[in-house]
């Protein structure tokens, strides 16, 4: 007689085992219409599920996240179902829920084309419409892999055959369809009612490129077509604002095949760029921090030493010189600990505090590599704080401040806070793994801010405070990270001579801020759509002339301009006042200052600003005032 609680600590009490849709249906039609899962002590199961003991149970709905990827991982099944419907031929591979929505990998003798997916879309909305119920049934591993070589799905046999051990394989049938998963699902096709195929890409199986090169089909579902028609709205609002698409129109930078994951900085950009890296390089002298040099390339037994080698190999570049081997750095933080290690310290030095514009290499698979976002080689805030243990705290609570405050100055005012956990591939015991988490635990707490945690998703060598910043149309960006690291200094030899004169090993804090600029750039471009703040802009103002009459002047106002700090330059060519207004509104300047012969004789500009507003005639003396109190205010006067 299983004793059921629910999430309002009710008790129902029922006198046989009882399925989850059951419990639902027990607390009233409506709960039972809406159910899409359940939850039973914490595990989320299939509204089929039968409970035979005391348990804590949750009816998943819409409603709840999980509810959500239920829809998805269902919507995905619903999509290779379709597919197998329209195309026989065709293989299924492995379709999961990603962010937002899915995707699902096929083996096919030709490319899907847009008529293709149109069809497949039509297909899916049909089968939805049949309500057919969704079966979850077991078999053991090898009857399974026997079933889909019998049906020729060689691709699930093969996942099937990999699985080590020959407990039951959970598949699951829909009409006529049989998949392998393990699940949860809904109850029947009938609940996946909103959903879009958005394109098609090259995968290779496996994601092995010495493997066939699949088709991954990518869709979005929603519990309500509101919902998926604001998503799309952000997807077109995303792709107007491709960083790459702006670089190019912007005359930023450019990437090209001859150099794959690195980057060609034009003047344009690399005035963003600067504008960036001396901003951080004020917040390193402003809060502590001594701006050091690593060198480039280190020979291996440093990274073995570090623990890289052993975890991070494959990522590293690596090249060899008189029968030595050496590895282009992928982090600085060896090299600090180098530095730190080239002295006797004391304990009256610490915390001590490194900071490095660090150019880093890593080798990112091809396939991985987007623009500014996934690149080769980038350049990171990066620093090392060098503590004693009970430092750690307030070392981490004051750079979380510092962050805050860097973010809101970039116009990041949304930061959400997630703390990640001890991998499964790590260096050092557990002891040390639950003080450095904790550690990080206690620092968020004395902030007063709210964090969730993320299991498994720590460093190889320490847990990580990450701070998300959400852009103006709402998409997450992971950029900086505080990092305790017990391990990476006593691998290396640090010490410091402590009070009692006894030697010990420093804890050693990885903290960035921005993290990789060319990401970070990349993140600023999309979230201002191009058009910067002023004290980011590449070019600040232009002073345009209307006729060859103001040209002297229009020269003496650009000169002052730039003679108080602005980049500023003077469009004096002989066309329309229009056609220059017209181009330079497209090249995103927050100010255009125009000079006629009423300006001219009144020593004045008649501003006007990158929304278009016309503020008209302005005092070179006000206009400096306006654009001192606009810079001095950073990404926090701009409203996006």
């Amino acid at each position: 007689m299983p004793a059921i609680r629910l999430p309002n600590g009710a008790i129902k009490t029922f006198e046989a085992p009882i399925s989850v849709a059951d419990v639902a249906a027990s607390i009233g039609p409506g709960l039972a219409k809406a159910a899409l899962a359940g939850k039973v002590d914490g595990r989320l199961v299939d509204t089929s599920y039968v409970i035979d003991r005391d348990a804590a149970v949750a009816i998943v709905t819409e409603k709840d996240p999980e509810g959500l990827d239920v829809l998805r991982h269902s919507t995905a099944h619903l999509l290779a179902y379709a597919v197998k419907e329209l195309f026989p031929d065709a293989q299924v591979t492995i379709g999961p829920v990603i962010e937002d929505g899915f995707y699902y990998d096929f083996s096919y003798k030709r490319p899907f084309t847009p008529e293709d997916l149109a069809a497949i879309e039509k297909k899916m909305a049909d089968l939805a419409q049949k309500n057919e119920p969704v079966v979850r049934s077991l078999l053991p591993r090898d009857d399974a892999v026997k079933l889909f070589e019998r049906i020729g799905e060689h691709y699930k046999a093969e996942i099937i055959a990999s699985i080590p051990s020959n407990d039951p394989i959970s598949l699951y049938t829909e009409g006529k369809f049989t998949d392998l998963c393990r699940g949860p699902h809904v109850p029947s096709t009938g609940k996946l009612k909103v959903f879009k195929l958005m394109k098609v890409a090259g995968a290779y199986w496996r994601g092995d490129s010495r493997n066939e090169m699949l088709q991954r089909i990518y869709g979005t579902a929603w519990a309500k077509k509101e919902d998926q028609d604001a998503y799309l709205r952000r997807i077109e609002e995303a792709e107007k604002r491709d960083h790459r698409k702006l670089g190019r129109q912007l005359d930023l930078f450019h990437q090209e095949d001859i150099a794959p994951g690195l980057v060609f900085w034009h003047p344009k950009g690399w005035t963003v760029w600067q504008q960036v890296e001396q901003y951080m390089r004020r917040v390193y002298q402003d809060n502590g921090y001594l701006e050091v040099r690593a060198p480039q390339i280190l020979d291996r037994s440093l990274w073995e030493k570090s623990g890289h080698w052993e975890n991070f190999k494959e990522n590293m570049f690596t090249t060899e010189s008189e029968k030595r081997d050496f590895a282009v750095k992928p982090m600085n933080c060896p090299g600090h600990v180098l530095i730190f290690n080239s002295d006797l310290r004391s304990y009256r030095d610490l915390p001590l505090r490194y900071g490095e514009f660090g150019a880093c290499h890593r080798n990112e698979p091809s396939g991985a590599l987007h623009g500014l976002m996934r690149v080769r080689g980038f350049t990171q805030d990066d620093g090392h704080i060098f503590c004693t243990e009970e430092q750690i705290q307030p070392e981490c609570t004051s750079f979380n401040q510092l962050a805050l405050d860097v973010y809101r100055d970039f116009g990041f005012s949304d930061v959400v806070i997630k703390l990640a956990l001890r991998p499964e591939k790590r260096l050092g015991d557990d002891s040390a793994w639950d003080r450095a988490e904790n550690a990080l635990r206690d620092a968020l707490r004395a902030c007063n801010v709210q964090w969730t945690e993320l299991p498994g998703e720590g460093a190889f060598y320490g847990p990580k405070i990450e701070y998300h910043l959400k852009d103006s149309i709402g998409r997450s960006w992971q950029c900086g990270t505080m990092q305790v690291d017990f391990q990476m200094p006593a691998r290396l030899g640090a010490e410091y001579v402590a009070a009692d004169d006894t030697r010990k090993v420093p804890v050693m804090l990885h903290r960035a801020i921005v993290g990789s600029l060319e990401r970070f750039i990349g993140i600023l471009i999309e979230h201002y759509a191009g058009a910067m703040p002023l004290w980011l802009a590449p070019l600040q103002a232009v002073v345009l002339t209307i006729t060859d009459r103001q040209a002297a002047y229009a020269e003496r106002v650009a000169g002052a301009l730039r003679a108080a700090g602005f980049r500023v330059a003077a469009d004096l060519r002989n066309e329309k006042i229009t056609y220059k207004i017209r181009e330079h509104s497209l090249q995103k300047l927050p100010y255009q200052l125009i000079v006629g012969d009423k300006e001219l004789e009144a020593n004045s500009v008649a501003v006007r600003t990158r929304g278009g507003e016309d503020l008209g005639s302005m005092s070179l003396d006000a206009l400096l005032a306006r654009l001192r109190e606009e810079a001095a205010g950073h990404g926090r006067f701009l409203s996006v």
